[in-house]
C-alpha cells in the first residue's frame, strides 16, 4: 500500500508505537510528524498507514479587540513565529497571515487593540535591501496612522540585518519591536508564546528605538531588549540565541508578568512624528578576511560603492591584499574595517599593516557589527555622495550603533 505525505501512520521507534502524519521518505528513510510536535526519521519498512486524509486546519476563532487598549500594529514578514502546520504534508511551513498571530497567541489581545500589514511572507534568508524599504515604509505609516507601537515578526537569522536597516531607515518616536521564534508553534519548547507576549509588553512601553526582543535565557522566565544596532543570533538553535554586543540590554519583560524595566540609556518613547529615509545604495558588500586569501577576492568587489572588511584582531588583511584595497578606494569604493571579534574595537594605528591600511584609504569602523557597519554604509551612501562627509557619518554614532569606548572586560 502507498503511502503519501499527509497519510497518518503508526511506527516503532525505540521500542515504542508511535503515530503521526507522513512528511516524505529519501533513501529509504521516512520523516513522520509525531503528534508530540517533533519529527523523526525512521526506516520507510517500519511505517504503517493508518488513514488517508489528514486531519482537516482548525476554523479560525474571531478575534475580539478592545477598543479601550492602546492600537498597535503586527508587520508580518514570515520566519518560524509566523509559521503552523501544513495539514497537506505534516511540515511546519511559513504561511501566516498577520491576524493568525493573534489567534496562536490568544494573551496579545489583552495587551493592545491590532491591526496587521504582510509586506513579505519569506523566510529570513530570502531578506533583501529591496524589501526592508517596504518594510520600512509599510512600518513607517503604520506609526503615522496612530500605531502606538509596532511589533515586526521575522525569521531569527536575518533578524539583526533588518533591525539595524530600520534602526537607520526610521526615526521613531515610539517603540519598534522586532521579535521571532527559535522553535515553531507545534514543537512543546516553542518560544513564541513567550516572545509574542513580551514584545507586544515593550511595545506599549516607554521605549523609543528599534529593538529585538528574544528569550533572555533557556527558561521562560524573562525576554531581553535589544538595540537594532548593537544585536546578534549567537546560537543557531538556542531559545536564548541573541545577545547584545558590546554594550548592556536596553532592559528586559518578565515572564508571565510582561513588567517592563529599562536601562537609563534607552531612548524613550517621545511626542514627534516620525521620518523616513529609506534610501539605500544596494552596492554594499562585506567580506571575511581569511589566511592566505588571494587578493584577486578584494578585486572581485571592483565596481561596487562600499565594502565592508570582517578583518583579523584590531582591523587587519593581509600585506598582500593592501595594493587591491588601495585600487578599490582609487577607484570609488568606500571601504570600512570591521572586526572578526565579537567585542572591542578597530584600531589601526598600532601596527604596520593597519597603518598601511589608513595610508591605503580604510575607514575605521570602530566598534561597529559588522552586519550593521552593512547596513549602515548601504544607508549612508544612499543619501550622501561626498566621499570626505560618508566617511565622517561611518565614524559618528547616528543609532547608538558606535560606543564612545569599550566597556571594561566587554
Amino acid at each position: 500500500m502507498s503511502i503519501k505525505s499527509g497519510d497518518r501512520v503508526s511506527c516503532s521507534y525505540a521500542g515504542s508505537e508511535l503515530e503521526g502524519f507522513f512528511i516524505t521518505e529519501r533513501d529509504g528513510k521516512a520523516v513522520i510528524k509525531l503528534d508530540s510536535g517533533y519529527n523523526v526519521g525512521i526506516d520507510a519498512g517500519l511505517m504503517k498507514k493508518l488513514e488517508t486524509q489528514a486531519p482537516k486546519p482548525p476554523v479560525p476563532v474571531k478575534i475580539e479587540q478592545d477598543e479601550s487598549l492602546p492600537p498597535l500594529s503586527i508587520v508580518s514578514t514570515g520566519g518560524t513565529i509566523a509559521s503552523k502546520i501544513d495539514y497537506r504534508t505534516g511540515a511546519v511551513t511559513s504561511q501566516f497571515e498577520a491576524d493568525d498571530i493573534m489567534r496562536a497567541i490568544p494573551g496579545l489581545a489583552g495587551i493592545g487593540r491590532f491591526s496587521a500589514k504582510v509586506p513579505a511572507t519569506i523566510l529570513s534568508e530570502n531578506m533583501t535591501p529591496a524589501i526592508w524599504k517596504e518594510l520600512a515604509s509599510t512600518v513607517y505609516s503604520e506609526i503615522r496612522n496612530g500605531a502606538r507601537g509596532v511589533i515586526v515578526t521575522h525569521g531569527t537569522d536575518t533578524m539583526a540585518y533588518s533591525a539595524a536597516a530600520l534602526s537607520f531607515m526610521i526615526d521613531t518616536p515610539v517603540p519598534i519591536v522586532f521579535v521571532g521564534s527559535q522553535r515553531s508553534a507545534d514543537r512543546p519548547s516553542s518560544d513564541n508564546v513567550m516572545n509574542g507576549l513580551c514584545s507586544a509588553a515593550a511595545a506599549v512601553s516607554d521605549l523609543g528605538e528599534v529593538s529585538v526582543v528574544m528569550h533572555a535565557t533557556t527558561s521562560d522566565d524573562y525576554c531581553a531588549i535589544h538595540r537594532g544596532t548593537r544585536v546578534r543570533k549567537m546560537h543557531t538553535s538556542r531559545r536564548d540565541a541573541f545577545a547584545s554586543i558590546g554594550t548592556d540590554i536596553l532592559g528586559t519583560v518578565d515572564y508571565p508578568s510582561l513588567d517592563v524595566k529599562l536601562s537609563g540609556f534607552a531612548a524613550r518613547r517621545r511626542d514627534a512624528e516620525p521620518s523616513l529615509d529609506d534610501r539605500l545604495d544596494e552596492k554594499v558588500g562585506i567580506m571575511y578576511f581569511y589566511p592566505g586569501m588571494s587578493p584577486a577576492v578584494v578585486e572581485s568587489f571592483k565596481g561596487y560603492s562600499g565594502l565592508v572588511i570582517m578583518g583579523t584582531g584590531l582591523g587587519h588583511t593581509s600585506s598582500e591584499c593592501i595594493p587591491a584595497v588601495r585600487s578599490l578606494v582609487r577607484d570609488g569604493t568606500q571601504v570600512v574595517m570591521t572586526s572578526q571579534c565579537l567585542n572591542g574595537r578597530v584600531c589601526d594605528r598600532v601596527y604596520d599593516t593597519g597603518r598601511d591600511l589608513l595610508n591605503a584609504g580604510v575607514i575605521e569602523g570602530g566598534d561597529l557589527l559588522p552586519e550593521a557597519a552593512m547596513v549602515k554604509l548601504m544607508w549612508v551612501l544612499g543619501n550622501e555622495s561626498d566621499p570626505g562627509k560618508a566617511a565622517e557619518l561611518m565614524q559618528t554614532d547616528l543609532r547608538g550603533e558606535l560606543g564612545r569606548c569599550t566597556p571594561h572586560g566587554l
